[in-house]
């Protein structure tokens, strides 16, 4: 029988923070102090499509000395590492020589907001957290984070012999509806929106991307 492999794969990673409760609380209390605040740490230069219903932040959040955002910026650098590591086949002396910059920003989000679809540039991985997803589990209703399939002209013709491809084969948008700690990564470049979110209460999310650099360049 012949080898069948994704030839063309997109990598995205999924993990989880291994104890959420506390540090998302004092997250979504920090979130919703500061987007009371309006202009003060709104995003000044607002480019995606987006309504009046999403509060989105200044790019400089992984830079505030809060201990919650200090906290999660550990964890996220620490599985960004594990995976850029996993697949560059990165040894611990490369993992030591690297440089993290980034841009994160968190986004308050209530009923009616979407966000519209956009990617990264000047980026080479992104990532988001959930910190709140504004309804119960067995309740969520919009709000999902999709991604497009980077291979669109894969659906240029369709029968019965690729109409039904699973897993990393199958066409169409993928969709996640995140739960409260739940972090994805995935490279910059995939082009992903938000849904409108018509539950209850804040949908309440981090996003960063990022862009490395070496300490010691050879």
């Amino acid at each position: 029988m012949a080898d069948i492999v994704p030839f063309f794969a997109v990598p995205f990673a999924f993990s989880r923070h291994p104890d959420p409760a506390a540090l998302n609380r004092e997250l979504r209390d920090l979130f919703v102090a500061k987007s009371a605040e309006g202009a003060a740490y709104a995003n000044p230069r607002p480019i995606t499509l987006r309504n009046s219903t999403v509060f989105e932040s200044r790019f400089d959040l992984f830079r505030w000395p809060d201990k919650p955002v200090q906290q999660l910026k550990e964890f996220c650098w620490h599985e960004m590492l594990n995976v850029l590591c996993e697949i560059n086949r990165y040894d611990a002396a490369m993992r030591a020589q690297l440089l993290i910059y980034n841009d994160a920003w968190f986004h308050v989000t209530r009923r009616g907001g979407f966000f519209s679809l956009h990617n990264h540039p000047n980026a080479s991985w992104s990532g988001v957290y959930c910190v709140d997803s504004g309804t119960s589990e067995a309740d969520q209703r919009g709000g999902a984070l999709t991604f497009v399939n980077p291979t669109l002209t894969s659906t240029m013709h369709v029968d019965a012999g690729n109409a039904s491809l699973q897993g990393a084969f199958a066409s169409g948008i993928r969709t996640l509806r995140m739960e409260p700690g739940q972090l994805v990564l995935f490279p910059s470049w995939v082009l992903h929106e938000v849904q409108p979110f018509e539950g209850d209460g804040e949908r309440i999310s981090v996003a960063f991307n990022c862009w490395f650099g070496l300490k010691d360049p050879r």
